[in-house]
This record gives structure tokens, sequence and C-alpha cells, in this order.
């Protein structure tokens, strides 16, 4: 029976000898071959493959593969039984009446046709068997969407099994450039980028191997656990280099690596896209923070010629705050303050004198000037570039339970103390809730009182009190606040 079904059952005599004369003479032939009974051209198929070399073509090749794999797929045990009855008829042999006999030997000669593909796929060079087995498993399967002919998940079986040293070692390859660009991460990207490269060739030549095993694995919707667990170690050092290093572009170059190289395995393609997507979203709001940063730094750009024969220039910008020689970085800036002093001779008026004065803690620099518009637009840039930064400050120092001084006045972030004059004997210290107060200017001061008491108060001069512009500013959007109880309210 097994010479029998390696044979050509249900083909007759002269067809047969024509077929193997052609099979001599053509071995490809026998593909353009129709009408023959299923094993019977599936046996010359197999033997067709004696007739592949290292020089047949990879697409031809796998497409080769994928003609047999499917015909075998169409082998009908009770088809054959009745071919061989019917030649054994002929010969006057006895009849075969067990189909489990038929069952055995076709289960036999698959792993035939197995070793016949297998043995022409061993003449290949490398590389070309790589491709074909891609090609085969990638067509079979429609991108590792289908279910493939058994005699495909075969092959891969055994190739799985002949590329595991291979792969191993690949995968070693990857763990040392792992570990090469965490240890040498905290000199900076430049120092992270060479291993990065060099992980993402390592990790394609992994792939490329693997990939006929991740497309046969996603067919028979399994994971392939030596892709998932590559694919997780790279991820976790995207996102070591984004959590600890701040390496923004080597995460997403990485977690695009994962998405481009282990999209068949389906864990993974899920966690990279969620991954891609939240640095996208990262990325895009640098992009716009850093627009609006670009924004801001024009905005608060400025700079002004003082003085009429004699100028000084009053310059104020990203890099700081410059007035006669002294310059004072944004953020070294801690107290602020100005105001404008009217004059008049003899009820006529004749002018206004600015001051802006801004400083550190240990100096300061105060500018004098006549021009309204010159002080206008300055006031305007100093507050956005500085007077911000120091409102939020001052808020963050309340929350924290810091109390701070302004004239007279001691500030809290539930309320403040106020001074009770009285014409005779001490002054008296008042501690009020923000319910209990109102707020007002008076003779270029800002001034605060009891709701109650008249004597209760504090003023706070503009031009020389450090700070008093951003106090009344935290003060009255504070009171804007419905049921506001504390000034802090205003950082949520």
């Amino acid at each position: 029976m097994s010479a029998e079904i390696a044979w050509l059952p249900g083909v007759s005599p002269r067809k047969a000898t024509q077929l193997v004369e052609s099979l001599l003479n053509n071995p490809m032939a026998v593909r353009e071959e129709s009408g023959l009974p299923t094993l019977a051209h599936l046996n010359l198929l197999a033997a067709a493959f004696e007739a592949v070399d290292g020089d047949h073509d990879a697409d031809d090749f796998a497409g080769f593969i994928q003609e047999i794999a499917y015909l075998a797929e169409d082998l009908n045990p009770e088809e054959v039984l009745r071919d061989i009855n019917e030649d054994r008829a002929v010969s006057h042999f006895p009849e075969v009446r067990a189909l489990d006999q038929i069952e055995t030997e076709l289960a036999e000669r698959k792993r035939y046709y197995r070793g016949a593909i297998k043995d022409a796929l061993d003449r290949l060079p490398p590389m070309t068997l790589i491709q074909v087995m891609t090609e085969t498993v990638d067509g079979v399967t429609s991108g590792g969407e289908d279910h493939a002919p058994g005699l495909v998940d075969d092959l891969v079986d055994s190739y799985e099994v002949e590329t595991h040293g291979i792969l191993q070692k690949e995968a070693e390859n990857v763990h040392k450039l792992i570990k090469a660009a965490r240890d040498h991460a905290g000199s900076g990207e430049a120092a992270v980028k060479p291993y990065v490269d060099k992980l993402d060739a390592v990790a394609r030549n992994w792939d490329k191997i693997a990939q006929p095993i991740q497309l046969s694995s996603k067919a028979r919707g399994i994971d392939h656990e030596a892709s998932r667990d590559l694919a997780y170690e790279i991820r976790g050092l995207a996102i070591d280099l984004f959590n600890k290093h701040d390496m923004l572009a080597q995460s997403q170059r990485l977690t695009g690596l994962i998405q481009e190289l282990f999209s068949e395995v389906p864990e993974i393609s899920d966690r990279a896209e969620e991954d891609a997507d939240a640095l996208a979203d990262i990325f895009q709001q640098r992009k716009q923070a850093a627009a609006r940063h670009g924004e801001w730094e024009r905005e608060i750009t400025y700079r002004a010629e003082i003085g009429v024969m004699f100028k000084d220039t009053l310059s104020i910008s990203p890099q700081g705050v410059s007035w006669k020689g002294q310059n004072f970085p944004l953020d070294s800036i801690t107290r602020v303050r100005w105001g404008g002093v009217s004059h008049s001779v003899n009820g006529i008026p004749t002018g206004t004198t600015y001051t802006i004065a801004f400083g550190n803690r240990s100096s300061e620099a105060v500018v004098e000037l006549k021009k309204q518009d010159i002080y206008s637009t300055f006031i305007d840039k100093l507050w956005r570039a500085v007077c911000v930064r120091l409102l939020t400050e001052m808020l963050e120092a309340l929350k924290e339970g810091r109390d701070l001084h302004f004239g007279d006045a001691l500030l809290h972030d539930d309320g403040i103390t106020l001074v009770k004059r009285k014409f005779l004997g001490s002054n008296e210290k008042v501690r009020c809730s923000w319910g209990q107060v109102h707020v007002w200017s008076a003779n270029g001061s800002f001034c605060i009182g009891a709701k109650d008491d008249k004597k209760v108060n504090a003023g706070i001069s503009y031009i020389h009190g450090a700070n008093t512009h951003i106090l009344e500013q935290a003060i009255r959007m504070a009171f804007k606040k419905p049921g506001m109880r504390r000034l802090s309210d205003l950082l949520q």
C-alpha cells in the first residue's frame, strides 16, 4: 500500500508514463498539469522539488510551496481508497476495506512532502530560505489573519526548531545593547543614540528571521513568546529613556520600532499602539508648549531708550531685565514696584514722573522716566515675564503656611492681620478673615480695611512697597470667587 500511495493512483498507465517522462525532462512542467487526482498530483509536485536549487526564484518557490500545501489540504482518504481499489481491481489485487489504513499512509505521505520541501529549502542560501518561508506563510495566512494549511504549520515548526539557536544569540545581543544604552543614559542622548542605532539593526535582523514564526503564531491565535519577551525588553528601555532621562525622541523611535517589527504579536501590537499614542500626545503638547514659549518670548521682549541728551537703555527679554549696566535674570527677581507721581505748579499740571523698580534679595534697580507709553509697555512686559511667577510663588508660600509682611499688614492664607489705630494708647493688631475686609486704592496706596471698623486698616504704597501690585492682584482675583476662604485656592 505504501508503494501504491507513493505512485499515481487513479492515473492510467499510459498517462502515468507520459507524466514521469515529463518529470524527468522538465520537472516544473508538472505544475501546469490539471485534471489529475489530488494524490497523484501531489506526488508529482513533491518529486519536482528535487529540481529546486540555490538559484531558484524565491517568489516562485514560495508559490510552489503554497500550491502543494493547499493540495495536501484537499486530500480525501475516501477518494484515495476508491482510486486504490479501482487500480487493484484491474490488477486482481485484494480490495482494501479499512479506511484507517489509508489515513495512516496519507499521514506518512504528508511527512514525506514536508521532508521534500525542507530538503529543497536547505539547498537555498540562508537569506533566500528566510524570504521563501516568510512569503509562504504570509501568503497562506493573509498576513497572519487566516489559518494556514497543516503542511505549512509543520514547516514553520521545523523552521522554528532550526532557527532557535540563531534567534537566541541575536536576542542576547539585543539584551547587551539595551544594558549599554541604560548604562550610558546618564551621559545624555548623544551617548545613547549609537546604542539605539545598533539595537535597531540587530532587532531588525532578529525579526527578519522570526517573521515566519510570528505570522504562523498569529494565525494560530497565539503570541510568539520569544518575540513578545524581546519586544517587552525593548519597550522597557523606551519607558526608562523617557521616564528617567526625558529622551522623548529615542523613546518614540524605539516604540515605532516595536510597532513595525512586532505587529504580528497582538499583545505587543496593542500595547505599542497605546505607547505611541501617549508619546505622540506628549510630543504634541511639547510642540505646543514650545510654540507658546516662543510666543511668550516675543511678547516680553522690549527695548527703549530713556533720557534726553544722555540716553540709557531699559530692556527686558528672556535673558533678563537690564538698566544702566545692571542685569537681573528673570528667575532671580524677587521684588517689583512701580507707580507715577503727578506734578503741578500753581494748580497747573506739569507732567508725571514714573518709577519702576525691580531687584533680587540683595540689590535693586530704579528707573525714572517721563514717557507714559514706555512706562505702560514696560510694565505689561514685566508682568508677563516676572509678576505671574511672583504671584504663583506668593500663593504657594501661603499654601505652605507661611505668613508674608506687606507694610503694617501681615498676610495669611485665610486672612490678614491689620492695625487698629488709636488716638491715645498703643495701636492694636486685629486678625480678619477675607470675608471681613474690603479693599480700595487711595493716595498712591493699596488699602485694606475691616468692613465693620474703619480704624482697622492698612495702606501699602504702590510705588514704594515691594510686590504691592501682586498682592492687590491676588486679593481682587480671590474676591471674584464665590465663597473664597483662602488665597491659595486660586492655584486650583
